[in-house]
């Protein structure tokens, strides 16, 4: 069978999206079809089934979310001003009532990683990475003598992705915007001390 030909970064992110609006179990090949503008056949030769599409996008999506983080610390002059500016970034995308923004990596936890062990193991790798870099975080915050308690930075990194997860959770039956920020608010002291 000849190879499918196609930008896969494209491809991927589309299906990301169509994943995000609608979740796994309630998109269609139809939708993804739709979404990415590719056959099935091509969508089950490149990626052998729905599943496998699935985690392909999974995994562009972490590239896509680890860039985006990476680059919004560097933009900022500290780890702390670039915590609390990945924290309004979270909050922006919780207030945006656009199904895009949603986290795909939670809304796959809610779904199936309980029912697929391939998708627990894609997901559980992204959250360890998550974690790391978040741990790299707080380790360089309290070299600057920015933090307070005697939390480790592994158990601060932990706390905050919790925190984060229950936010965005929170923020699908809580829409007013400033709710969600004082949370977010929250969440930065709480880490932090």
């Amino acid at each position: 069978m000849r190879s499918a030909e196609f930008d896969r970064e494209r491809v991927l992110r589309a299906a990301m999206n169509a994943f995000m609006e609608k979740g796994y179990n309630k998109t269609s090949m139809q939708d993804l079809k739709s979404a990415t503008g590719l056959h099935p056949g091509s969508i089950y030769c490149a990626f052998e089934n729905k599943k496998g599409l699935l985690l392909a996008a999974l995994e562009q999506y972490n590239q896509d979310r680890t860039a985006e983080l990476k680059s919004i610390f560097t933009q900022q002059g500290s780890a702390q001003s670039g915590l609390k500016a990945y924290l309004d970034s979270i909050v922006l995308e919780c207030i945006s009532n656009d199904p895009t923004q949603a986290c795909l990596s939670q809304k796959a936890i809610n779904e199936i990683a309980q029912q697929d062990d391939e998708a627990q193991q894609v997901l559980s790798n992204q959250c360890k990475l998550w974690q790391s870099f978040m741990c790299d975080v707080f380790t360089e915050m309290a070299l600057h003598n920015v933090l307070t308690g005697e939390r480790s930075p592994k158990q601060r990194a932990q706390s905050l992705i919790v925190g984060i997860y229950g936010l965005r959770t929170f923020s699908q039956a809580q829409k007013d915007p400033q709710v969600i920020a004082d949370i977010a608010n929250q969440l930065l002291i709480d880490v932090c001390r």
